[in-house]
């Protein structure tokens, strides 16, 4: 499903912007754009798309997005109450001077996730819709040090969960350890291949035992369950962009067998690769 390119009002010389919707329609197509984005909707009932993510949602959702990635709300309501409170900030405020000290490195790494997506929770929602609705304007310091402090708790949050996979994304982990990095670049590069644990234990000049101890601890996954996890990434890449047919899609990322592969994806997904592509051309379309 293709996606048209927002352009967002924030200038050049402004820190971030600020837009408030009432009734807010959401008839606005899958899109992406060049800017951070915060979310705050209100009064919902209807869908959230981001990236190969799709979920059923009603009430409030607050959601934080980086550069780049896909998405689109649509409501079931004709008539829609929801409003939307939308905070939009530039991608080079990954890389200002205030991002390269140490106070600010929970909030580096947020960015850094966000680019896959990332939803809040309660406590941490209540938090940050009293400071989004104390903020009406971007033009004094005020409003300014509100939205740090808005970055600071969402990045500091235990009641998030990201929505994208790696692939779907193009997201890349760049606050990882050298082995780490390594590992995860050989994957991302190689997992068409028949990639072995003793093989990758060998690249890190690891035994497998230590090195299968070392993956876990790092990324709480196993080395098996990261390249299952990556190979189904990139399934639901090719399934909500390209019109490839299942068993082209299976072989793609990397599946040596079609049962092993509807198998895999179904414990993930809770319904097979068709029914997934179907669901998620009927959100993004309707």
């Amino acid at each position: 499903m293709k996606s048209i390119k927002e352009i967002t009002p924030i200038k050049t010389d402004d820190p971030f912007v600020i837009l408030k919707h009432k009734n807010a329609l959401f008839d606005y197509p899958l899109h992406f754009h060049n800017e951070y984005e915060l979310n705050l909707i209100t009064n919902f009932k209807g869908s959230r798309t981001v990236g190969d993510s799709v979920e059923k949602l009603e009430g409030t959702d607050l959601t934080l997005l980086g550069p780049e990635l896909k998405h689109v709300w649509k409501s079931d309501n004709p008539i829609s109450n929801a409003a939307v409170i939308t905070i939009q900030f530039q991608e080079h405020f990954l890389h200002s001077k205030i991002m390269s000290y140490n106070v600010s490195k929970d909030i580096k790494k947020l960015l850094e996730l966000s680019k896959r997506g990332i939803v809040f929770a309660n406590p941490t929602k209540q938090k940050i819709i009293d400071l989004l609705l104390s903020i009406d304007n971007n033009d004094n310091f005020k409003s300014f040090l509100s939205f740090l402090e808005i970055l600071h708790i969402l990045s500091t949050s235990d009641d998030k969960k990201v929505l994208s996979s790696p692939p779907s994304a193009n997201y890349s982990q760049k606050r990882e350890s050298r082995r780490i990095s390594l590992i995860l670049n050989y994957v991302k590069h190689n997992y068409q291949k028949n990639i072995k644990l003793s093989q990758i234990a060998n690249m890190v000049n690891m035994s497998e035992s230590a090195f299968s101890h070392y993956f876990k601890k790092r990324t709480n996954l196993s080395f098996t369950g990261y390249l299952l996890d990556y190979r189904l990434g990139v399934v639901t890449k090719l399934l909500t962009e390209t019109n490839m047919s299942i068993n082209e899609i299976s072989y793609t990322a990397g599946f040596n067998s079609l049962s092993n592969f509807n198998r895999a994806f179904k414990k993930k997904h809770s319904m097979s690769p068709k029914e997934f592509k179907l669901n998620y051309l009927k959100e993004v379309s309707r």
